[in-house]
């Protein structure tokens, strides 16, 4: 099956808003490039440091509406790029495993690490993730990302019961597993993230205590602890369904937020939840708090 791949050049301010703007069309994975030949030097554990001319290449379903959606945001994106977008068409092989290029074992917090499959992490007693996203999101290099794994790391999660929703890759869900939790639900819309979260966690040896499912086939479920690593217009419509869905005195984090958007999300759930100061990374925030 072929896929549309675009790349759009930008610079590093406005990096953020091309990446959500590209979640909420649809994309099915994010890339980041250097468009110049800038050194990277090594980051701190967890951060996400970008060049000053970026690559974002983002990849879409070869299909009519997705091409359509793919064109009409490079059309009102057009006033944030350093040049003309690149539309591409890929087969299957040309890509798949292109991520392997950018991916190498990373510690989130004191003793969390994420690694590719087989890789192994930089400390003995680490907990460890292993890794294999495929088509989903979430390899743990992006700050919306990296805030979750490092608030869960910081956590006391023992015999917990999470739900991941929107989990992607289930790297969300599989980092609390392998931190102590007893059971997690991860939930997505998008057959292929729940495939890959399956995947993963089997890799990961936590199946048996995890289940995929989409928002339609989700059970009823009274968490312990709720991830949402989605976006903030999503966040603030699910409200009212997070509230219910967690059960008092549970914990509740929440990220895909830019800045600027945290004090919209904030009102939309301080009715249900006590929230902690929000965690900043960069441009974007996590909320987290306690259900009243």
């Amino acid at each position: 099956m072929p896929w549309l791949q675009v790349t759009f050049p930008t610079d590093r301010e406005r990096a953020p808003l091309i990446e959500a703007a590209l979640g909420s069309a649809g994309a099915l994975a994010v890339t980041f490039r250097d468009a110049g030949d800038e050194p990277q030097l090594e980051p701190p554990p967890g951060t996400t440091p970008l060049w000053s001319a970026v690559r974002i290449t983002a990849l879409f379903p070869d299909d009519r509406d997705a091409r359509a959606r793919a064109q009409g945001l490079a059309e009102s994106l057009s006033g944030h790029l350093a040049g003309a977008p690149r539309f591409e068409q890929l087969e299957d092989q040309q890509w798949e495993r292109a991520w392997l290029d950018d991916f190498a074992p990373t510690r989130f917090g004191r003793r969390l690490w994420v690694c590719p499959r087989g890789q192994p992490a930089g400390e003995l007693d680490a907990v460890v993730v292993e890794l294999d996203p495929g088509l989903a999101f979430g390899t743990g290099h992006h700050a919306t990302t990296a805030l979750c794994l490092r608030w869960l790391d910081d956590t006391d999660l023992r015999g917990k019961r999470v739900l991941d929703y929107g989990c992607g890759s289930g790297i969300l869900a599989i980092a609390a597993l392998r931190l102590g939790a007893a059971r997690a639900v991860a939930v997505d819309h998008d057959p292929q993230a729940l495939e890959a979260t399956r995947a993963n966690a089997a890799a990961n040896g936590v199946d048996g205590r995890l289940l995929a499912y989409s928002p339609r086939e989700q059970p009823p479920l009274l968490a312990d602890v709720l991830l949402a690593n989605i976006l903030a217009g999503p966040l603030i419509a699910l409200a009212p369904q997070f509230g219910s869905g967690v059960r008092p005195g549970g914990l509740l984090a929440l990220s895909g937020i830019l800045v600027d958007q945290a004090a919209e999300v904030t009102a939309a759930y301080e009715t249900d939840f006590v929230l902690d100061a929000p965690r900043v990374d960069g441009d974007w925030v996590l909320l987290s708090g306690r259900r009243k």
